[in-house]
């Protein structure tokens, strides 16, 4: 990462403008890339690069492979071959300057990377505001109330801000970013609150946000630890909608008094009930170390403790399940997992975040072999919840009022006033 935060910085001085105090975001793309060891680039406007000697021409496809433990560019009829990374900068910072990666436009600077092992990494260096606009439209939808939207800008534009100096990537474990995919509707919205950011005492705030609260926020301690922050109350929500959700997943997978283990294709006719739960659990087992073809057989035992934090968040539970490897020789291996009285935090990616939406759960039972899980809410609970602030603007309130109830306590300040050293 060494080599691009060098670039960044040549990058950033190149185009230093002493009227224009914008700092620049660096994303690592992951999300639409993926890992792979070949990807193609379109680029439409004029781009040069510092380290290579290359005549990149607009409307020339180009393909990058790894070989050799290096990099081929090929060409407009051409290859060439760097050693592990080389960047594409534009003659401008503007919306006529696009890299397309695999058909998805990108503005800015574009860094390709070999990484360790072996995929190759895009790193696209553009102006927090271009940033921005690629990733309102992906968190929120675009036609939301425009002071849900505002709202939300001022969220990602201060967790991007805070996250400045980091090299972030464009999935959830940041913010989704799509690139140059904008909206008009979000563009407008951070447009109307260009630079502004959240802040505490002075200090920018880390300002988190989720789905749904399920009706009640969180605090940051009972999610990441650390010291609880005034301005993450736990305090009930009358506006967000809950979102309620449910769970049904069979108890028993595959029957194995049913398996015909005389049929020489009896394992790929042995299939689960549940595919899409029982996908999930094979992939946490192979993040445990399990290694060969999983069938999940059984879940013999998940309960949830009745023991809640101050959110009336569920804090605990245990759960069991039961499943057979088979090795690249053809030996069956039976065995388990089981988890007795363990953070749920343990439990819920086992069965998938995307199913287990959140820790305010109001029932778990099992019935006719099947559990049923219902509980409220999408994400953590910290700060804003997004359908909570779109409620609020359908009820006439300004996108400050919105913050200022899930943010209380803080100031709304230009951010690039202080770049500016006012």
């Amino acid at each position: 990462m060494k080599n691009v935060l060098v670039i960044l910085f040549s990058f950033m001085f190149l185009f230093a403008n002493p009227g224009q105090a914008e700092e620049l975001v660096t994303v690592k793309l992951v999300n639409y890339v993926g890992n792979t060891d070949e990807l193609q680039f379109y680029l439409t406007g004029s781009y040069f690069s510092p380290d290579l000697l290359i005549p990149f021409s607009e409307h020339t496809r180009y393909r990058v492979k790894r070989k050799e433990g290096k990099l081929e560019i090929e060409g407009g009829g051409e290859v060439w071959e760097v050693e592990n990374s080389f960047t594409l900068i534009p003659e401008k910072l503007d919306t006529h300057h696009v890299v397309r990666i695999n058909r998805r436009p990108y503005l800015g600077a574009m860094t390709f990377q070999l990484e360790e092992q072996g995929s190759i990494r895009p790193i696209n260096q553009l102006l927090l505001e271009d940033y921005l606009k690629g990733v309102v439209p992906f968190e929120v939808f675009p036609s939301w109330e425009l002071e849900a939207l505002k709202a939300q800008t001022l969220a990602a534009r201060t967790y991007a801000v805070s996250h400045m100096k980091k090299v972030m990537d464009d999935t959830i474990q940041f913010q989704v970013y799509g690139g140059y995919d904008w909206h008009p509707r979000t563009s407008l919205a951070i447009e109307g609150t260009k630079g502004q950011v959240l802040t505490y005492e002075n200090r920018l705030i880390e300002a988190f946000y989720s789905a749904s609260n399920g009706g009640m926020t969180e605090n940051n301690v009972h999610v990441w630890g650390g010291n609880p922050l005034p301005f993450y109350p736990i305090k009930l929500d009358p506006y967000d909608p809950k979102q309620p959700w449910e769970v049904t997943m069979h108890q028993i997978q595959i029957d194995v008094n049913q398996i015909d283990w005389d049929d020489p294709d009896y394992w790929e006719n042995t299939v689960e009930k549940d595919e899409v739960i029982s996908n999930s659990l094979k992939n946490w087992l192979s993040r445990k170390g399990y290694v060969g073809d999983i069938k999940i057989l059984s879940i013999p035992e998940f309960t949830v403790s009745p023991k809640m934090n101050d959110s009336r968040r569920a804090v605990e539970g245990s759960f069991t399940v039961e499943f057979m490897i088979r090795l690249i020789d053809g030996t069956i291996l039976f065995d388990q997992v089981a988890m007795k009285n363990v953070p749920l935090t343990h439990i819920r990616p086992a069965i998938g975040g995307t199913r287990f939406k959140s820790y305010l759960i109001d029932s778990l039972e099992l019935k006719n072999g099947k559990y049923m899980l219902k509980g409220r809410g999408f994400g953590h609970g910290v700060g804003m919840s997004q359908w909570g602030a779109q409620v609020m603007g359908q009820k006439g309130k300004s996108y400050k009022e919105i913050l200022q109830f899930y943010f209380p306590g803080t100031s709304i300040v230009n951010v690039y006033d202080k770049w500016n050293g006012e």
